[in-house]
């Protein structure tokens, strides 16, 4: 299964090869990535968009200091103009501990789960009330056996987002998911990301953002926080790269990962 390796070489090849062109506001690509937060915008009927990346995550902890790399990869569908389809990965990854009193090293590699999903456009903005957006999805059991999650584990987030004076954005998604712990109970844990972007130029676009991808009860793995930032380079209406890099607020969290990603319309 190399199939995320090949989306991201096959969306680079397309990339390179899309031409160089300003694009309207109104029609430009708007992926779901770099950030945490997800913007309300569908991809449109007919319409296809693939959004993957390499990312690369450290943790140290006092009993544990873990690397791992991992391709992220996403395919939209749009089968309506308010709504599409979802495909989604954390692809292959290759994870490398190490245990800080021993020294002991041991490498785990595999594939991610894959989870399904759709959004579906509520309302557009108006005035001060948001774009808004209800994305609902389902990880399942399907990755590798080390990396496999618990059951089938349902999320539904609400992507909302302002566009702002001066080129400035500011987008927000509040969600609820849920998991199953190690002896097999299922539980609830709350999702937040807040993000503010600006238009830099025609074609550069920055943003910072503070995320609570796990807001859970200490049992349940605790609440996990990021504070991360990046930048999007449109090279066409239809072709998006981005950098990005995050920095975990506390021990349940990866204290540094890096990202570089590349997004592609038809």
């Amino acid at each position: 299964m190399r199939i995320p390796i090949l989306s991201l070489a096959a969306a680079l090849h397309l990339c390179a090869a899309a031409p160089v062109q300003a694009a309207p506001d109104d029609d430009a690509i708007s992926p779901d990535r770099p950030g945490f937060a997800n913007p309300p915008d569908v991809v449109g009927k007919g319409r296809l968009q693939l959004e993957a990346s390499v990312q690369w995550d450290r943790r140290r902890a006092d009993d544990l200091h873990e690397r791992a790399v991992s391709t992220p990869t996403l395919l939209r569908i749009g089968v309506g103009d308010a709504l599409e389809l979802r495909l989604e990965t954390d692809g292959r990854d290759v994870i490398h501990d190490v245990d800080p009193a021993s020294g002991a090293r041991t490498t785990t590699t595999g594939y991610a789960d894959t989870a399904l999903g759709v959004k579906w456009r509520l309302a557009q903005q108006q005035g001060l009330r948001p774009a808004l957006a209800l994305l609902g999805e389902v990880d399942l059991p399907s990755g590798t056996r080390e990396l496999r999650g618990r059951g089938a584990r349902p999320a539904v987030y609400l992507p909302a987002s302002w566009d702002l004076d001066a080129g400035w954005s500011l987008q927000a998604m509040p969600g609820v998911g849920t998991d199953n712990d190690e002896r097999g109970a299922r539980y609830r844990y709350g999702f937040l990301a807040l993000s503010l972007g600006k238009e830099l130029s025609q074609r550069w676009q920055g943003f910072v953002e503070v995320a609570a991808p796990q807001v859970a009860r200490a049992e349940h793995g605790g609440t996990q926080a990021a504070v991360d930032g990046g930048v999007t380079y449109r090279l066409s209406k239809d072709c998006q790269l981005d950098a990005s890099v995050a920095h975990g607020l506390n021990k349940r969290t990866p204290d540094l990962s890096v990202a570089f990603g590349v997004s592609i319309r038809r």
